[in-house]
């Protein structure tokens, strides 16, 4: 494109400057003509002139200006919000990816959550890199450090985000950032009640450092804890869309609540269309019960139900988990592993202990945990 001026509104005077500044506090050059700088109030249709090559990236602020002018959001708008806590870390932020992308499906916004915790209490696990603190500091003012230090993070992280956005890497979504003094998984939890999300979306490391380093993690004690559907994002993802999730591997003891998670599911990844493979855990008190005949009355129901999508199926050996787990997470492309979390603590007791662990910690899959 060339640096020739085209006009991309025409506004009052007063209007006109209020858009004139906006764009260029993002970096877009304006020129205002036809004003009257003596009697400004006197002007009428002041055109809004910007050099061609910038067209695109106006258009974009004009068109979400509500966004670039106050990143926040309201409160009746975040009835309607996705949560994604972050650590301002490189999976963090590929959470947001899945997040943003997710929300703008469903017309929602976005709250970015850190946690930080007292650097007195420096065994307790945070959602931000641990803090160096001088000894002679007493605990209110390191907890005034911790709480500024994780501010000024998160206003990097968002200033971050909102250029994607601006660059169009990044869909126009609203977004909050909020920033809480408290134990992680506590925090979550608690943000999650008070104020309803859609989901929560969270990042997680390769397969290589999580069981290393968060066996108990927060994510752990989030899946084991929250009712909300989750889904995690290990830095490795293949996909920053819910569109390009093309195989989907569902793993449940198939009764009845988990055909209510698969319409769950459903809903939270509408406009789409998936190859899924239905894999029923074996029970130790049921082993010898014939497994492949349920199997195949659900992937009839499911046929039947959600025409839009394919089914099959497949089994696990209570006798050979670890082979037919690889076998089911390797063979083939696996954009996304879901399972039911069930009441009372369901996801911990829904799988035997090897199982949850791969789930988590070995498979570098995504995976949609959705509350029955």
């Amino acid at each position: 494109m060339s640096h020739r001026l085209i006009t991309v509104a025409i506004h009052t005077f007063e209007c006109a400057q209020s858009l004139k500044s906006l764009l260029e506090r993002e970096g877009v050059d304006v020129t205002l003509q036809n004003v009257n700088l003596d009697v400004p109030e006197a002007s009428a249709g002041v055109r809004v002139r910007i050099k061609e090559s910038d067209l695109p990236l106006a258009l974009r602020i004009i068109e979400n200006k509500d966004l670039f002018i106050n990143s926040g959001v309201t409160d009746s708008y975040r009835r309607n919000h996705i949560l994604v806590p972050v650590d301002f870390s490189s999976y963090s932020y590929k959470a947001c990816q899945l997040a943003f992308n997710l929300a703008i499906k469903h017309k929602a916004s976005v709250v970015l959550l850190n946690s930080f915790v007292n650097p007195s209490f420096a065994n307790r696990l945070q959602l931000a890199d641990s803090l160096n603190f001088d000894d002679d500091v007493d605990d209110i003012g390191m907890l005034a450090l911790a709480e500024n230090e994780a501010n000024k993070r998160m206003a990097e992280f968002a200033e971050t985000i909102l250029s994607d956005i601006k660059s169009g890497a990044l869909p126009a979504v609203g977004f909050k950032t909020e920033v809480c003094e408290g134990i992680p998984e506590e925090v979550i939890n608690q943000y999650a009640k008070e104020h309803y999300p859609l989901a929560i979306v969270m990042g997680t490391r390769g397969a290589g450092t999580k069981e290393r380093e968060l066996v108990g993690s927060v994510t752990a004690e989030v899946l084991d804890t929250c009712r909300f559907p989750i889904f995690t994002v290990p830095d490795c993802i293949s996909f920053s869309n819910p569109d390009e999730i093309k195989q989907l591997v569902f793993f449940s003891n198939f009764d009845q609540e988990d055909v209510l998670a698969l319409d769950a599911l459903f809903h939270l990844l509408p406009d789409s269309s998936f190859e899924i493979t239905l894999v029923r855990i074996p029970s130790r008190k049921n082993y010898r019960q014939d497994i492949e005949t349920p199997l195949k009355a659900l992937c009839e129901y499911c046929r039947r139900h959600y025409p839009t999508h394919r089914f099959g199926y497949d089994t696990l050996s209570l006798h050979a988990l670890d082979a037919d787990f690889d076998r089911i997470t390797k063979n083939g492309r696996i954009d996304i592993i879901a399972v039911p979390n069930k009441k009372k603590n369901m996801f911990a007791r829904l799988f035997n202990p090897g199982i949850a662990h791969r789930l988590l910690f070995h498979a570098d899959i995504p995976m949609a945990v959705i509350p029955v």
